[in-house]
This record gives structure tokens, sequence and C-alpha cells, in this order.
């Protein structure tokens, strides 16, 4: 015993009552940080920042929790833009604003991982407050960590959503008036009024007791999302000295006399949000929601039987406005999800009602689909010269062209991809309206390329088209489309010089 007492008493780390003092830095941090070759043992951050300190909270809480292999950490625009120099966890930078709804796609996409937003009250209560609610009105299973220090701290010092009523700043430098710019938003609070988050507090860096539990409550938030449980967010009050103008033990002093009395200190939510389940099929919630007919389920459960030949099948779809170009990708897309097929639809118009440029893309896909955004489409449905000569080119090599017009342009040039021209405004027009021209070329298209089934279309115009009269021009239409196809190209084609059918 005498040995062991000697042997502490000469270790200048060991105090007398035999614990060891260790001071290392989280296994969370990278061992060198990589920003600057010149400071590879150091952040970026000014002395006395919040942010150094909060990221020390969250990497131990990550270690301590065994969440370092499933992290992924979102970072925002702001004097936090480089922490993805410091978490050795799954990083993403994302835009100004962008943190919840990036962060949105990522927990949905990997549902398994543990998704951190990490914002500033510029970032998160100004140009991000849209996101930041309605991913918290959903409950996105998100943890989202909001440092508010009352200020734009990387772009200078401008007021931020956040700054106290009277507080200077670079734009409001007879201090915040209400009369003016507003009261400061009360992030904690507006977000507890919402029913689905789990968890909402507000913490505080003025002391190392508020410290303390700052530290209790980032590790609840991360163990709410490990679990499971729904959205968790953590307001912390930060101290921000060289932009505040003070040195950092006056500063961490201001965050407890200043912020703490304006942005009360509370654990607002804890709770287990009932959220609805509905473990229904897709192709059921969209017979409920579309109020599907018993003869229009009989074709629906027809067209689940159709085989499709595609793993993805990209469509684009261009013309003047009032041609019926959005309500034809939405149709086609309609009749994609009746299929069981994941769709997309992404429109694209002018301000004009009638007459301006309109496109829209359409992706059919038996996968997940990443982006509704098509370069090169398999086929163009161009309902006019102008939509041809713009996209024509964009096809796919094996792709298709089907042009609203008897022949091409005589200085056209032709694209790599196939090219049926088809007069159908004019076939529209003997049928009694040009306006089903759209209908007309949607029977072409499911005829020549049999990406969905004719009985799906009849099924969703029967649910959508009350009127009698209408629903009648609108399968004479879709027939008409599919036997030119059958009568004009399949048979009896008469080919141009340059070898495309018309």
């Amino acid at each position: 015993m005498a040995e062991e007492t000697k042997a502490l008493a000469d270790n200048p780390e060991v105090k007398a009552d035999g614990y060891q003092v260790i001071h290392s830095k989280s296994s969370v941090f990278y061992d060198v940080y990589d920003r600057k070759a010149e400071l590879k043992h150091q952040t970026h951050y000014c002395p006395g920042c919040g942010h150094g300190v909060v990221h020390k909270l969250i990497a131990e809480a990550i270690g301590d929790l065994g969440l370092q292999d499933r992290a992924i950490f979102v970072s925002p625009v702001g004097c936090s833009v480089f922490a993805y120099y410091y978490f050795d966890v799954g990083n993403v930078q994302v835009a100004h604003g962008r943190a919840p709804a990036s962060a949105t796609g990522i927990k949905r996409t990997c549902p398994d991982k543990i998704v951190i937003s990490y914002q500033g009250d510029g970032d998160l209560a100004a140009i991000g407050t849209a996101e930041i609610v309605h991913a918290a009105n959903r409950g996105e299973k998100i943890t989202v960590f909001f440092l508010n220090n009352a200020i734009y701290g990387m772009t200078g010092g401008q007021m931020a959503p956040t700054t106290l009523v009277g507080q200077k700043s670079t734009t409001s430098p007879w201090g915040r008036r209400p009369t003016n710019e507003g009261f400061p938003l009360r992030m904690a609070e507006l977000i507890s009024t919402l029913e689905a988050p789990a968890y909402v507090e507000r913490v505080a860096l003025s002391d190392n007791k508020n410290i303390m539990k700052a530290r209790r409550a980032i590790r609840k938030a991360l163990e709410i999302q490990r679990d499971g449980v729904g959205f968790s967010f953590v307001e912390i009050l930060s101290p921000c000295p060289t932009i505040w103008g003070k040195d950092p033990v006056e500063a961490r002093r201001w965050v407890g006399e200043k912020l703490v009395p304006a942005f009360p200190l509370s654990v607002f939510r804890d709770r287990r949000p009932e959220m609805p389940v509905n473990n229904a099929p897709p192709q059921r919630l969209v017979s409920d929601v579309l109020e599907i007919s018993a003869k229009d389920e009989t074709a629906l459960a027809e067209a689940h039987l159709h085989s499709h030949h595609f793993r993805q099948f990209h469509i684009k779809i261009a013309g003047f406005g009032g041609q019926g170009v959005l309500l034809l990708g939405q149709l086609l897309t309609e009749m994609g999800m009746r299929e069981g097929l994941e769709v997309s639809w992404l429109p694209s118009y002018g301000p004009e009602m009638r007459s301006g440029s309109a496109h829209c893309h359409v992706c059919l896909s038996r996968d997940r689909i990443g982006s509704p955004l098509i370069s090169h489409p398999d086929v163009l449905i161009a309902m006019n010269e102008i939509s041809l000569r713009k996209f024509a080119a964009e096809v796919t090599p094996s792709g298709l062209v089907l042009y609203n017009r008897d022949r091409l342009p005589e200085d056209f040039a032709p694209p790599q991809a196939r090219v049926l021209c088809i007069p159908a405004s004019e076939m529209a027009d003997h049928i009694g309206s040009t306006k089903v021209t759209n209908l007309l070329m949607m029977g072409a298209l499911l005829e020549e390329t049999e990406c969905l089934a004719p009985e799906t279309a009849l099924a969703v115009l029967e649910s959508k088209i009350k009127k009698a009269d209408l629903l009648e021009l609108d399968r004479q239409a879709l027939m008409a489309g599919r036997s030119f196809i059958d009568n004009q190209v399949r048979v009896g084609a008469v080919s141009q010089p340059d070898g495309f059918a018309y």
C-alpha cells in the first residue's frame, strides 16, 4: 500500500485521492484538421466562441452512445461551415438554410443513420425558416442543434431574426426596433407549438452548470433519434465575442444576463408523439385518395398485370401553354402510380396563361427515383416546332420523338433518335376539338412504346372527367392515336428520304 501511495505521489497527473486526470480529444474528431496546413490541431473558431464547446459536447455524446459509424453531420452556411474538417463521421455540406430539407432526404433514404442538422440563427431562423418548420411539423426523425447568438457572425454582424430588442448591429445601428424590424423570433417556442416534435429544449453556454445541462440535452436529443422516437430540437444560447465586441469572459456573462431573460431556458416538449400509421399497400392508398369506383378497381387490377419492359422510362413533353402539356404529364404520372411504379412529374412554364413556353419531365421507374430532372429523355413529345428544335437533340440515340405535325421542317437536322410525325392537331379537329390533341399524342405514345397500359389511361380519364361528352372525345382521341401507330406506322408507314416515318 505504501508503494502504491508513493507511485501516485510521483505521478503529476494523479491526484492524492487516487483519481487520474486525463485530458484528450474525442475520437469522433479527426486526429488532425486539414483545413490549413499550419493549423492542423486547432479549429478556425474565435476564442470564446460557443461552436467549439458545442462541437465537443456533440462529439462526446456520439462517442459515448456508439453512434460514430452511423452519424451523418449536415453542415450549413455560417461560422460552422467547416465542421466537416473536424467531425470524423459522414458529412454533407448544404446550401444556406437548407440543412433540415437535406437532412430529411438523407434520413428517409438511410433510416438507420443518425442525421444531425447543425445550424446558426441566420441559417435556421432566417433563410431556412420554412425548412425547419415543415421538417418539425412532419416529425422527421432527425436531430437539430440550433446555435443562437442573436447575430450574423460569419458575414460581419448583421441583425439576425433573434437579435434582441435594442441590440445594435451593422444593419440596425440604432438598435432593433420592433416597429421597424419586428420582435426576435423564439424558435424553441415556435417549434413546440407543432404536434409532431418529440423533444424541444433550450439551453445556454453561460456557465459550467448550464454547459452541463446543454451536454445532457444534446445527449438526450441523439438518444431520441437513436430510439426512433421522432424529431428532436435543441436551441443553444451561445456567445459570439468577436462580433459582440466583448472578451470571452464578458461574452459568456452576457449570455446569462441578456440572452437568457429574452430566451428563457426550458424543456418545451418531451413526449412520444402519436403519429398515425397506415400500413395499407400503396395501390390501396391511391384508390382511397382518388375515390376509385368498383369499375375502376377492376381496371386498376388489370393494369397491375401490365409488364413494364424498363427499369426507368423518361418522357419530356413540350409545347405552348394551352396545349395540355402539363396535364398530359400529370395523367401519365397518375397512370404510372396506379400501375405500381415510382413516379415523378416536374413542370416548367412561364407566367403566360396561353401561348407561353411549357414543358414537363415525367419519370416512370421500377426503382426509387433520385431526381425528377431529365437531361436525356427516352421520349420527347413535341407539340410544336419550337419544342422540336429545342429538345430533339437531347433524346437518347435509341429514343423516340413524337412530333405534332405531318412532316419535319425542311431545314431541320434530324436527331439520332427515331422520329414519328403525327398530325395530331388536325386529327383532333376532325374528332371534334383540338383540345384533345394531347390525348391523341398519349394514345400514340402508349401504342408505340407500350410503357403503360391503355386500360389504365381509360381508368384515369373516367375518374377525372365527369362530363360524358368530354370523356367520349378523350376516348376517341386516345383510340385515334393508337390507331395511327397501328395503321400508318406499323402497317403503312411512308418513309422519307432520311428514313424517318411520318
